[in-house]
């Protein structure tokens, strides 16, 4: 095949990682900005911590119009109209003149970023199920793990020749980027026979779906586990711990590290265990990791156990969030779409609800982020031993085996290639 062929094999997969690092990348790009945009706005380090709860509801909002639209009118159109929200979004958090304006700015920015997500784990559904969709979203999770290993870095880089202001400015670029790109080689995978022009009324037979409520909910558990830190630890690493900008983007590049390499990881232990048992590890260490953190803080043990007890809890996430869906998902062809969504806004939500928590005394102390983060891993702990045992697949008697991996060929290529593209 030629150069050229080869390019746009490659070009949707690509896309479909991007898609799902303009989330990570609106989250984290500002974080190291933001004792520095409190000062610049008057604002209490708990009314700045609002603009990341802000993001996180509207990326779970967002994704509740967006599943059942990509399903009722294919993935494209949708999609594109997300992208260009999210690209006015960025403009307008770039020159918000509060915090108020910059919390409603983010909701907005929070929505067009979710058409992104949602619609890149809706065309993963499109073409795989079983071991095969586990592979692919560690696949996708491994690329958009750069996002937030290069996020913060290259905030705190910003913010060395510019302001926070200026941080947003490059993420209504890349988003206008991205646009461009699906608009021109992100093909449709969702065919008009196979789209349901009501596929609203998906959701209350979702809703019904106790296996899929329960992943949903384990799932959304350790996210916001980790948005509890993604929230507090500008201040406690900063504020308490005397750590600068460069060194606290250091710090979360680390972390981020741990949950790329264990995505890499997971991509090829699916091959040999179910993604059950995967998942069940990353709960378990999730869950391990809250009760070090709240441990070390009440110990006031310093920084480096602090730190320890933090890379476990974000490199858990790495088994999770590959795992949830394709096992919350793989029972839901028909409304991938709105199933995906049900899963985002669950993931989005508790993590909007939780952020606030780390500065909940309002004093500037680690306890809260600690307090929160072992509550919220011991909870899913507790929804996923709650889960009743079934098997996943065409047969519930059998673990899930390369046979069920290639179930449609793709438009674009056949489903081991963009496998290859993807990394995995």
């Amino acid at each position: 095949m030629t150069a050229d062929g080869r390019t746009r094999d490659r070009s949707p997969a690509l896309l479909l990682g991007a898609l799902v690092a303009l989330a990570p990348l609106s989250i984290d790009a500002y974080l190291p900005a933001l004792p520095r945009l409190a000062g610049d706005l008057d604002a209490a380090p708990s009314a700045v911590q609002l603009t990341v709860t802000a993001c996180l509801v509207g990326l779970a909002c967002g994704q509740l119009l967006a599943g059942p639209l990509s399903d009722a009118w294919g993935r494209r159109r949708p999609l594109l109209i997300g992208l260009g929200v999210h690209t006015v979004a960025g403009l307008l958090c770039a020159v918000a003149p509060d915090a108020a304006s910059l919390v409603v700015f983010r909701a907005l920015q929070g929505m067009g970023g979710a058409f992104g997500l949602v619609i890149a784990y809706a065309c993963v559904r499109d073409r795989y199920t079983g071991t095969a969709a586990a592979r692919v979203f560690s696949s996708l999770m491994l690329v958009s793990g750069l996002a937030p290993v290069l996020a913060p870095l290259a905030g705190a880089q910003v913010l060395r020749f510019g302001d926070w202001r200026t941080v947003f400015l490059g993420l209504a670029l890349l988003s206008g980027v991205t646009l461009a790109g699906c608009a021109v080689a992100l093909p449709e995978s969702l065919p008009p026979e196979r789209r349901r022009r009501a596929a609203g009324v998906a959701y209350p037979a979702l809703l019904r779906d106790r296996a899929l409520l329960g992943y949903a909910l384990a799932n959304a558990l350790v996210f916001g586990a980790m948005f509890v830190y993604i929230a507090g630890s500008p201040f406690v690493l900063q504020q308490i711990h005397g750590l600068s900008p460069q060194q606290y983007g250091v710090v979360f590049a680390v972390n981020a590290f741990g949950l790329v390499a264990a995505t890499h990881v997971n991509g090829r232990l699916v091959r040999r265990f179910h993604p059950r048992k995967l998942l069940g590890a990353g709960v378990a260490g999730s869950a391990a990791g809250g009760a070090a953190l709240l441990v070390v803080v009440l110990a006031d043990a310093g920084l480096w156990p602090l730190l320890t007890a933090l890379l476990i809890v974000v490199t858990s996430v790495g088994l999770v969030l590959p795992n949830a869906p394709a096992l919350a998902l793989h029972d839901h062809g028909a409304h991938a779409g709105a199933a995906a969504a049900l899963l985002g806004f669950a993931q989005f939500f508790v993590g909007g609800l939780a952020a606030p928590l780390a500065g909940a005394d309002g004093a500037g102390s680690a306890l809260p982020m600690a307090v929160a983060v072992a509550v919220l891993g011991l909870a899913a702990a507790l929804t996923f031993l709650m889960l009743r045992r079934r098997r996943t697949g065409p047969s519930r008697t059998r673990r899930l085996t390369s046979d069920d991996q290639e179930v449609q060929e793709m438009p674009w290529r056949r489903s081991h290639s963009m496998s290859r593209g993807l990394g995995s």
